[in-house]
């Protein structure tokens, strides 16, 4: 068993919760308290009332997720809002989230673990959100835009949509998982023959094939699993706790 206070340090510390900038509102940290210690937890892409349900029915006392709740201004507790926290309270159990300092860790963050899992090696960062740097990362490659879609599509587990804007053979591949096409001009900007993200508005089909960038949509929730896993593996590796991933996936 673990205090959550000890956890909650631990994964500010490590994943830099206070030094990256994330959108406004979001609240990256301890969303939601509950009474130590801990024992059991549960991992999950987003803090949606399945993930909730499914977490509390294991008895879990703490859920971390990527997709906390709370986004851009402060909403009134009723509706979904309520349910979800109500589900927490009820249960008491505790909610971490981690948005884009998970996305970013270079370590264990979303980025850099999709570029593992498509067998490629990172070489840098590029792109930025505001006045968060590298937001991305980049890799050199020798592969046909087919072979890479194929290892995303092996890594993400779904075709992935393709928008064909640049070269057939991928040189300089940029990666930034879930909604992040509005960095496509960046990645040319800087070299990027490929990018790819997990998804993107109409207009970026134009935007890609008129700057000359392959663009590979592999799904926002897709390329969003691998972060909370290697949290949930660090949970267990330093804490003990009997930790799992719960799937629930959008196919978006």
């Amino acid at each position: 068993m673990a205090d959550l206070r000890e956890i909650v340090e631990f994964l500010d510390e490590y994943l830099g919760i206070r030094e990256v900038p994330d959108y406004p509102g979001a609240w990256n940290g301890l969303q939601v308290d509950c009474r130590s210690p801990i024992d059991c937890a549960r991992v999950a892409t987003d803090a949606c009332q399945a993930t909730i349900d499914e977490a509390a029915g294991d008895g879990a006392q703490l859920l971390v997720v990527h997709h906390g709740l709370f986004w851009g201004e402060p909403l009134p507790v009723t509706g979904r809002s309520y349910r979800r926290l109500k589900a927490l309270l009820d249960a008491d159990m505790a909610l971490y989230a981690a948005h884009l300092p998970l996305d970013v860790h270079p370590e264990i963050g979303n980025n850099v673990l999709l570029a593992r899992e498509l067998g490629l090696e990172v070489e840098g960062t590029f792109g930025a959100w505001k006045e968060l740097q590298g937001v991305g990362l980049w890799c050199a490659t020798d592969l046909s835009l087919r072979e890479l879609a194929e290892r995303v599509r092996g890594a993400c587990g779904a075709d992935p949509h393709i928008v064909t804007g640049g070269p057939e053979h991928v040189r300089r591949v940029g990666i930034a998982t879930g909604g992040a096409s509005s960095l496509i001009e960046q990645a040319h900007r800087d070299g990027l023959d490929t990018f790819v993200t997990g998804e993107g508005g109409h207009h970026t089909f134009h935007e890609a094939m008129e700057l000359g960038v392959n663009v590979i949509y592999a799904g926002h929730y897709a390329t969003e699993t691998a972060g909370v896993r290697a949290i949930g593996d660090l949970l267990v590796e330093r804490y003990g706790l009997d930790c799992r991933f719960l799937d629930h996936p959008t196919g978006m």
